[in-house]
């Protein structure tokens, strides 16, 4: 069940990118690095530092040699950090397309003030 929601979490995060009008995925990938930034500075409302911690984790699990599941137990092992990389992609894509949407709104604000 829970590979099901990893996949269709993917699935949303892809749907949201080919939209029109939403922000593209080079977009998103080149707004991570400023999104964490304004999230630790506490300039971003949109995301927790709980929450960034947390994709933080799904990284250092992803590139750490221990697993949970061992790699050597073939589909197993290796579908545990396929779906951690769904989730962590899934997750990565749609926060950081919120981000460049806050963003541009700020940018807007500030540009024209009521």
């Amino acid at each position: 069940m829970a590979k099901a929601a990893r996949a269709a979490q993917a699935w949303r995060a892809y749907k949201q990118v080919s939209q029109p009008g939403s922000p593209g995925f080079g977009t998103r990938l080149r707004a991570i690095p400023k999104m964490i930034g304004a999230v630790t500075r506490g300039q971003y409302p949109g995301m927790t530092k709980s929450k960034l911690a947390m994709l933080g984790l799904g990284v250092v699990y992803i590139l750490s040699p221990i697993d949970i599941v061992p790699d050597f137990l073939v589909l197993v092992g290796v579908a545990d950090d396929f779906g951690v990389f769904l989730w962590l992609a899934g997750s990565l894509l749609g926060e950081s397309g919120r981000y460049v949407d806050w963003e541009r709104r700020n940018i807007q604000a500030k540009a024209f003030p009521s």
